[in-house]
């Protein structure tokens, strides 16, 4: 095998091998979805066994947790990195019934891994059940406030907003 070729060949190796030792720097938001859930759609048989609330591995966290109905954000988050406890997760929501953002926090320990959240805006902290927000921004926070991932709806950026 001639020089150029074996240089070419370890170009291609190289070339191939830098996605695979390369790391994302910090957690990733993957995905959000939204909508309105009742407060049956979280009940499994196992409930009504025990009492207790099965979230089949989905971390649940409620404005109001006496109340499950409510607007929910299904949150799936990426850390390749190290667990980060005492995070926040910040959402901050237009209503249909103001114009005023309003926030609200949930305690985040992130875990290593894609750990899914159901963030819920619950009892009198959502209007009814066919409301649906003007716009959104969810951050992920540091212990000391920093953000370390924001996602947004896509009026959220609106000018005037």
């Amino acid at each position: 095998m001639g020089r150029p070729l074996r240089l070419f060949s370890l170009g291609l190796l190289l070339l191939f091998s830098l996605p695979a030792s390369v790391r994302a720097a910090g957690p990733e938001i993957v995905r959000v979805f939204t909508g309105w859930r009742d407060a049956a759609s979280f009940q499994r048989v196992t409930e009504y066994l025990d009492g207790r609330e099965n979230t089949g591995g989905i971390i649940v966290l409620r404005s109001q947790p006496g109340a499950r109905a409510g607007f929910y954000w299904l949150v799936r988050l990426k850390n390749d990195d190290a667990p980060l406890a005492g995070a926040k997760l910040e959402l901050q929501v237009v209503t249909p019934t103001s114009p005023e953002a309003k926030t609200f926090t949930f305690p985040a320990d992130v875990p290593v891994g894609s750990p899914i959240y159901q963030l819920g805006l619950t009892g009198a902290d959502w209007p009814d059940t066919k409301a649906r927000p003007a716009a959104w921004q969810l951050r992920l926070l540091a212990t000391d406030g920093k953000t370390l991932i924001a996602k947004e709806s896509f009026l959220w950026e609106l000018p005037g907003k």
